[in-house]
């Protein structure tokens, strides 16, 4: 603005950032006009999480790997669980690799916009790329994981079916979840940052309330639909099966998770777009 705008009172264009109150605040095409900007974000998230370690992306391999050890000692040498037919290693590793990723990118989901709280009170993009990028950057360790879990199904002399081309599927239905839930845990935290204090605590609940270390057919029929409310339940049993199917899941369980997952997305868009007005005020 020079002096004579000044003196003569001229009114400069102003740029308000409010919520809407309709579905068109979404701005789902603005998010793609940012993503140049989505994928900075999920670079970023990778080089910190890497930066300064001896192994590197090696840790996605070795995490499940030792947890598998241990779930195999204890659920399968002691406890005889069954395995619906299945080598044990291969059964929970199988599923470790959805639900490390659902709790990975949750855990960076939630801390997303907190942490971003620099870039939020200086410049204007979309904030769901915040989120977003935290789910999608945890496809990298899935990857290299999965690469893995590929070399156990070979050494085992395991021989995918037709369900394998629903794989694809099941892993959107996975980030599908994580983003999901993120979502709305993400607001909370801006608010109440006892969410992120307690959310390491839920997902050691979540993970035994999962069928990772056993399979859902040693759940009692009568508590079968309950179960299903778990949207992580049909994302690990259609992805066990998907991969190994040796027999064809329990797709009433699959239609209810997966139903749950796109109630819980749809609110949490809408939660999300309606509270980001307040996150600079906030943060």
């Amino acid at each position: 603005m020079n002096a004579t705008e000044i003196k003569s009172g001229v009114d400069l264009p102003v740029i308000r950032i409010s919520s809407s109150t309709n579905w068109v605040a979404l701005r789902l095409r603005e998010l793609w006009d940012y993503r140049e900007l989505l994928y900075f974000f999920v670079w970023r998230d990778v080089k910190v999480r890497y930066k300064q370690t001896a192994i590197g992306a090696a840790w996605a391999i070795i995490q499940p790997l030792l947890t598998v050890v241990a779930f195999t000692l204890i659920f399968d040498q002691f406890a005889k669980m069954p395995s619906d037919g299945l080598p044990y290693p291969v059964f929970s590793y199988a599923a470790l690799l959805p639900w490390n990723y659902f709790a990975s990118s949750l855990n960076r989901s939630i801390g997303s916009v907190v942490e971003g709280a620099n870039l939020i009170t200086k410049v204007y993009f979309p904030r769901l790329l915040l989120p977003i990028s935290a789910t999608v950057s945890g496809l990298i360790d899935f990857a290299i994981s999965f690469i893995f879990l590929l070399l156990m199904i070979t050494w085992y002399g395991i021989i995918p079916t037709w369900g394998v081309l629903l794989l694809p599927c099941f892993i959107l239905l996975a980030m599908l979840t994580a983003l999901s839930v993120g979502l709305w845990l993400s607001v909370l935290n801006v608010r109440f940052r006892d969410v992120g204090q307690a959310i390491p605590f839920l997902i050691q609940i979540w993970l035994f309330a999962s069928p990772v270390a056993y399979p859902v057919s040693i759940v009692p029929d009568k508590w079968r639909a309950l179960y299903s409310l778990n949207p992580m339940a049909g994302v690990i049993e259609g992805f066990r099966w998907a991969l190994l199917g040796r027999q064809m899941p329990d797709i009433q369980l699959i239609v209810i998770s997966t139903a749950v997952v796109l109630l819980l997305l749809a609110g949490g868009l809408i939660f999300f777009t309606r509270m980001e007005n307040t996150f600079a005020d906030v943060v």
